[in-house]
């Protein structure tokens, strides 16, 4: 994505994140986290930032430094791995959120995942439209609002793309 840098998250970006979540509507912190964050609780951000043998975060970041979308996935769950992703108001729609699931997903099936799950607002059209668009054949579980995602990570398919013809 143009202007912008994907790696994987720090512990030094705490304030960074910190900004990132303060400065998205009401209506972004609400379709990424169920509610809004407006003050995210020092909890919140150590969860963001934290990486490990169950957790992956990745940021994306202007030439400046500033974070513009982060993306996290776990082990466990409905799937091998499920994730979630929020993207700057200002930055969606250009194409960095599909971007951070590749990545997301590409590090997670080298790790061994071969599902992928994630929780979607009934509400965010985007997400589900993207989700249809990248898995036809996901399963999708309307639950309270919610629709649960199950589907398979095509593993090939993210090395072809991303390894032997990177785009960019």
């Amino acid at each position: 994505m143009q202007g912008t840098q994907i790696r994987p998250a720090r512990q030094d970006d705490e304030e960074r994140i910190r900004r990132f979540l303060a400065g998205l509507s009401l209506h972004t912190q609400t379709l990424r986290f169920f509610t809004g964050v407006s003050t995210p609780a020092a909890a919140l951000v150590k969860t963001l930032l934290s990486v490990d043998e169950r957790r992956d975060a990745l940021v994306a970041t202007t030439e400046t430094g500033e974070i513009v979308a982060h993306a996290m996935s776990f082990r466990g769950g409905c799937a091998d791995v499920e994730i979630a992703v929020v993207v700057a108001d200002e930055w969606q729609g250009r194409g960095l959120g599909p971007e951070l699931v590749d990545v997301l997903l590409l590090r997670a099936s080298v790790r061994g995942a071969t599902t992928v799950g994630m929780d979607v607002m009934g509400e965010n059209r985007r997400v589900l439209r993207l989700v249809r668009r990248l898995w036809p054949d996901a399963t999708m579980k309307v639950t309270s609002g919610t629709v649960e995602v199950t589907a398979m990570i095509d593993r090939l398919a993210y090395l072809r793309n991303k390894v032997l013809v990177p785009h960019h």
